[in-house]
């Protein structure tokens, strides 16, 4: 993969450090799709992507993933896949599988970060307590959807959060288990109101997913 252009502006030290970094990114959709594609085209080359999940005809409006001829497809297949088209050299375990607290410990390991991009509260936090008891590198993505303003997402402590039932719902329950300190990507925009379904649009995710991924970076360069 050609990085000239990232090490004019970053050097060749920091380039080699984010070639060597591993970054694991645990869900594959709107948000983590977009920051593995992020990270890729900024030079980190060894990858864990973890997410269940298939494409459905719903993703197509906002992941990175979802085309009309990837429908039914596992989303860790095809992001890998879209990966190596970027660079060919790319170390990829591709797992499809659900994280839960059960299986946490054997899903990521050697890690340099670890990207949350989780919907699900119970599992977003078995992997946020995870990562804290193990002194692993983590950032975690809040809520992205019922939203259609200019967006603007900022890196903020969890206890900063407010106007996101995803981040109330994991700071209340981070404070019970005693877990502190967790850096999270979040908008202040205050969210529109439906049901059940969450309502989203093309924009959203992948801007939620451009800060992540250039935090990350920061952080593997000491910035």
């Amino acid at each position: 993969m050609d990085n000239s252009r990232t090490e004019l502006l970053l050097g060749k030290e920091n380039i080699e450090k984010i070639s060597k970094s591993h970054v694991t990114i645990v869900g594959t959709g709107g948000v983590g799709g977009y920051v593995a594609l992020f990270l890729a085209r900024a030079g980190i080359s060894k990858f864990t992507i973890i997410d269940f999940d298939k494409i459905t005809p719903s993703n197509i409006n906002r992941q990175a993933v979802a085309f009309t001829d990837t429908i039914g497809l596992d989303k860790v297949k095809v992001l890998k896949d879209m990966i190596l088209k970027i660079n060919p050299d790319a170390q990829i375990d591709a797992v499809n599988e659900r994280l839960c607290e059960e299986n946490v410990t054997n899903l990521v390991k050697n890690n340099t970060f670890v990207v949350d991009a989780i919907d699900s509260v119970k599992d977003k936090v078995a992997l946020i307590c995870y990562c804290k008891k193990n002194n692993i590198n983590i950032i975690s993505a809040m809520g992205a959807g019922n939203r259609f303003d200019s967006p603007i997402f900022t890196v903020v402590d969890i206890e900063k959060t407010h106007d996101d039932g995803l981040a109330k719902a994991v700071r209340k329950r981070l404070r019970e288990l005693g877990i502190k300190g967790l850096d999270v990507a979040i908008s202040y925009s205050k969210p529109q109101k439906f049901d059940k379904i969450i309502g989203s649009i093309s924009y959203y995710p992948p801007a939620c997913a451009c800060v992540i991924a250039s935090y990350v970076i920061n952080k593997i360069i000491g910035k």
